[in-house]
């Protein structure tokens, strides 16, 4: 079993390890979450030692510690052309489809993941999965108009999936946790996705939802830390 301490060391590794796929030039999207905090200081150590990058921050927290770091950062109304996205992620299976957003940020790194030309994810081992699901909740965020009506439509199409489950609103503080849009979460719990990109697609289609959790399709190379080492996988297309 793997500690707490242990597994913040394997992020940190297989962090610097993403981070060597950086090139001078490059427009890199970054992160949120405690793996994407070790790639910005990793990124950081390289700007200090002359890497010239600029930087698309997928939320606030991320943004302030790329700039103490002396990234240089895009604002959000520009046309970007990112090179590479690096992220972390809550769950990955063994396709490389990954469970996103339990720190909120999910619709903003979707965003930079779709934009990017190279979508990296850093994980420690204890986030490799056999299937989507159980151990962790599917983040969706949703408007806060109708929410409860949203929070119906989505129930039906997890039975209908026959994934069945229980949905919460996520909260921070006895409130209703509101993502930087402007919007709520809510966090469906079911022991797991066998058709996680059939499911996205249908969850989408519901009027209400403005993104899912799930990134089908999307990783082009996985590294994770292991007790054994880094461990690099490259996304097998067809």
């Amino acid at each position: 079993m793997t500690t707490p301490q242990q597994a913040e060391q394997l992020k940190r590794q297989a962090a610097e390890a993403a981070v060597g796929y950086v090139r001078h030039g490059q427009i890199v999207g970054l992160g949120t979450g405690s793996t994407a905090r070790h790639v910005v200081l990793a990124l950081g150590e390289k700007v200090r030692a002359g890497l010239a990058i600029k930087g698309v921050p997928t939320s606030t927290e991320t943004a302030e510690l790329a700039k103490s770091q002396g990234i240089a950062l895009l604002n959000h109304d520009e046309a970007w052309q990112i090179d590479v996205a690096i992220d972390g992620a809550d769950q990955v299976d063994p396709q490389l489809n990954l469970i996103k957003g339990g720190g909120g940020a999910l619709l903003r790194e979707k965003i930079v993941a779709a934009a990017a030309r190279q979508f990296i994810v850093v994980v420690d081992a204890s986030k490799r999965v056999p299937v989507l699901g159980g151990t962790f909740p599917l983040p969706i965020e949703v408007a806060v108009f109708g929410w409860r009506s949203t929070e119906r439509q989505i129930q039906a199409v997890s039975d209908a999936f026959g994934y069945g489950g229980t949905i919460l609103l996520r909260e921070k503080g006895g409130q209703p946790f509101k993502t930087e849009a402007g919007h709520y979460i809510l966090d469906l719990h079911v022991a797991r996705i066998d058709d996680p990109a059939g499911f996205e697609a249908r969850l989408n289609a519901i009027p209400g939802v403005v993104e899912t959790g799930l990134f089908v399709g999307r990783t082009d190379i996985l590294i994770a830390g292991t007790q054994q080492g880094i461990e690099v996988r490259q996304a097998e297309r067809r």
